[in-house]
C-alpha cells in the first residue's frame, strides 16, 4: 500500500477496519464445528444481547456494593465485560491488558499495543486505549513512576465518570497500585465478589453458548477414545483433545488431568510419558475452554484395550456412577448449599481418605462460584447459598481406595432449572465398567 505525508491516520484506520473484519471471533468457529451443532440442533447464541446482558450483571452488581465501576485484570473478567480476547494465558500471568467499566458511563478497554481492533466486534467497548503496564517486566526498578502515571490515567476516569463516587471494584492488583489509587483518593473494594456474583446466572444465550461448548468438548473426546490403544502414552493421548479443541475454535485447557492404570490412584497426577497398558483404567478431567470461551468440565475414565475390566475396575466404577447420579437429583433450586452437602452420597470408608477436594462448582467461563465441599469439610467459613436456576454446576466423584492401584474420575456439568436440573454433559459412561 503506497505511503504518503498526511496519509498515516486513513491508513490507520483502514488497517484497523480491515483487522478487525478479520478478528477470529468475526469469522466465527468454522464448518466442523458448525455442522456438529447442528447436527445437535443447537442454535447459535445472540452474542450482541449476551453481552448486553452480561454488561448489565456487572453494572447492576456494582450499583448494589456501592461502587463507581469495576477495574478488571482477569483476562475472563475481561472476556465476560467485553466479550474481546488477546493472548488469554500470556496476559493472565503479564498485566498488560486491563478494563474500566463504569456504573454510570462507559467502557474502556486498556489494550496491548497497537491492538484496538481485537474488541471492534463486541459493540460494547466505548473506548479503547492503551494500556499502562508497570510489571518489573517493562518498568524494572522504575515500576513506582510508572505506576503514577497508570493510576493518574484511572482516578480521571472515577472522577470523570463516578459522579462524585470514589469507590471501585478490582479483581487483581499488586500493592503498589493499591497505594497509589489511594493516594489519588480511589478506595479499592473486592471486584472477584462482583464479577462472581454477575457471572452466576447465565442467560439463554450463554446457556446456549455452553452447549455449543460441550458439544465440541465431547467431539473432542470422541476422536480421543479413538486413539485409546495399548501403546499410546499419556501425552499422546492428551493432545488428542488439544487438537480437537482447537480445530474447533476452542481456546486452552486449564489443566493436565490424565492418568493411567496405578497414576490413576490418588487422584491429581499430571499426564506424563508413561505408555498406557492393556486392562489398564485411563482418567481425565477436560477442564477445556471451548468456543465461546465457555468451560466444558467433564470427566471419564475409561478401560483401555479389549481386555475385560477386572472386579475392583467395575466396583470402583459403579460407587462413582451411582454418587454422581445420586448427587445430581439432589439439584434442585432452592436447596441451599449446606443441606445440598448434607444430603449427599460420599465416598465409602476405604475411598473417603483420597475424596476429590469438593463436591460441586460452578462453571461459566471457567470454574466459578460456588464451590461446595464435602459436609465433613465444612467450616465456619465456608459460605452458604441457595442453588437457583440459571447456575450451572459440576458435580464431581472421584472413588480409589487408599493404598489401592487404580481410581476412578467422574463428572458432569448441569443446569439448575425452574422446576429440577438439566444434564448438559452427554457422553456415554464405558458400558463395559458399568457391566454386571
Amino acid at each position: 500500500m503506497p505511503f504518503e505525508p498526511g496519509s498515516v491516520e486513513a491508513l490507520r484506520d483502514a488497517s484497523r477496519q480491515k483487522a478487525a473484519s478479520l478478528n477470529q471471533h468475526v469469522l466465527g468457529y468454522g464448518a466442523l464445528a458448525e455442522a456438529e451443532w447442528q447436527a445437535a440442533g443447537i442454535a447459535a447464541p445472540d452474542l450482541a444481547a449476551m453481552r448486553k446482558y452480561r454488561l448489565e450483571r456487572i453494572r447492576t452488581e456494582l450499583k448494589r456494593r456501592g461502587y463507581a465501576g469495576a477495574l478488571l485484570y482477569d483476562p475472563v473478567n475481561i472476556r465476560y465485560a467485553t466479550d474481546s480476547t488477546n493472548m488469554q494465558l500470556w496476559v493472565a500471568h503479564n498485566p498488560t491488558r486491563h478494563c474500566f467499566v463504569a456504573a454510570e458511563g462507559p467502557v474502556v478497554l486498556f489494550d496491548y499495543f497497537s491492538c484496538e481492533h481485537l474488541s471492534d466486534h463486541s459493540g460494547v467497548v466505548d473506548e479503547v486505549r492503551p494500556a499502562v503496564s508497570w510489571m518489573y517486566l517493562y518498568s524494572g526498578e522504575l515500576t513506582d513512576q510508572k505506576v503514577r502515571r497508570w493510576a493518574a490515567g484511572i482516578a480521571d476516569l472515577v472522577r470523570e465518570h463516578g459522579g462524585g463516587n470514589n469507590r471501585i471494584a478490582v479483581d487483581h492488583i499488586n500493592p503498589e497500585g493499591v497505594e497509589e489509587l489511594a493516594r489519588l483518593g480511589i478506595a479499592i473494594g473486592n471486584g472477584e465478589a462482583v464479577m462472581e456474583n454477575a457471572r452466576l446466572i447465565k442467560s439463554p444465550d450463554e446457556i446456549l453458548a455452553m452447549r455449543r461448548a460441550i458439544v465440541a468438548c465431547e467431539a473432542a473426546m470422541g476422536e480421543m477414545e479413538k486413539a485409546l490403544k495399548p501403546g499410546i502414552s499419556e501425552n499422546e493421548l492428551w493432545a488428542e483433545l488439544h487438537r480437537g479443541n482447537i480445530a474447533r475454535g476452542g481456546e486452552w485447557i486449564e489443566t493436565r488431568l490424565l492418568a493411567s492404570g496405578p497414576r490413576t490412584n490418588p487422584w491429581f497426577q499430571e499426564c506424563s510419558s508413561r505408555v498406557v497398558e492393556e486392562g489398564d483404567l485411563v482418567a481425565f478431567d477436560t477442564d477445556l475452554i471451548g468456543p465461546y470461551g465457555f468451560c466444558a468440565d467433564l470427566s471419564r475414565t475409561w478401560l483401555c484395550g479389549d481386555a475385560k475390566p477386572s472386579n475392583e475396575q467395575r466396583d470402583l466404577f459403579r460407587i462413582a456412577a451411582d454418587q454422581i447420579a445420586h448427587n445430581t437429583e439432589l439439584m434442585q433450586p432452592g436447596i441451599s448449599f449446606r443441606d445440598l452437602v448434607e444430603r449427599s452420597v460420599v465416598p465409602p470408608g476405604d475411598c473417603f481418605p483420597t475424596r476429590y477436594g469438593v463436591l460441586y462448582h460452578g462453571v461459566g467461563l471457567a470454574d466459578e462460584y460456588p464451590t461446595l465441599p464435602h459436609a465433613s469439610d465444612w467450616t465456619p467459613d465456608t459460605p452458604d447459598g441457595v442453588l437457583e436456576p440459571g447456575m450451572v454446576l459440576c458435580v464431581e466423584s472421584y472413588i480409589g481406595r487408599l493404598g489401592g492401584h487404580e481410581g476412578v474420575k467422574i463428572e458432569e456439568q448441569i443446569l439448575i432449572t425452574d422446576t429440577g436440573n438439566e444434564q448438559l454433559s452427554t457422553y456415554k459412561l464405558d458400558a463395559r465398567l458399568l457391566a454386571d
